[in-house]
């Protein structure tokens, strides 16, 4: 395992793979074979564009979704976040520390759609005890991409 080659690929997963082989010292054939490996013990997980939904038309909301549950004897946690990820509407779910258990990242076209999503799927699993939506306004940076940057403030100015 590279962790120079690891870091690339994380800061941004378009470099070429001569890029690559420049920037790690490493041959072409020794790049590729290095990322080919990784891929097949499941240490990198796939490549994924970050994307500006909110210059697009077709925007989406996001929410954040604290679910509080009850473990299960032998199997703790896993059993409802194997069940929680099995939902299209789910981006990602975190076993947590502190005051809820689980955090669930959904998306959904409307509030509407991902409160009815909560209420209807999540609330009412077995294990869950409660939860507490928090919906995403605006996203400023993700995964250390940077999403405002470039868009201009369109508020008013107003002067006195």
């Amino acid at each position: 395992m590279n962790l120079q080659l690891l870091n690339l690929l994380d800061e941004n997963a378009r470099r070429s793979v001569s890029e690559l082989a420049v920037m790690t010292g490493l041959s072409e054939d020794e790049v590729r074979t290095e990322i080919a490996e990784m891929e097949r013990e499941g240490l990198i997980r796939g490549y994924k564009a970050v994307i500006d939904w909110e210059r697009l038309d077709s925007a989406y909301v996001s929410a954040l979704i604290e679910l509080r549950v009850t473990p299960q004897p032998d199997l703790g946690f896993e059993q409802i976040a194997e069940r929680v990820m099995q939902y299209s509407e789910v981006e990602t779910v975190y076993l947590m520390s502190g005051g809820y258990d689980l955090c669930v990242i959904v998306k959904g076209r409307t509030f509407q759609e991902v409160a009815m999503f909560v209420a209807k799927e999540l609330a009412t699993m077995p294990s869950v005890i409660s939860t507490a939506t928090h919906f995403v306004l605006r996203r400023y940076k993700e995964l250390d991409v940077e999403l405002c940057g470039s868009h201009s403030d369109d508020r008013r100015k107003m002067s006195l």
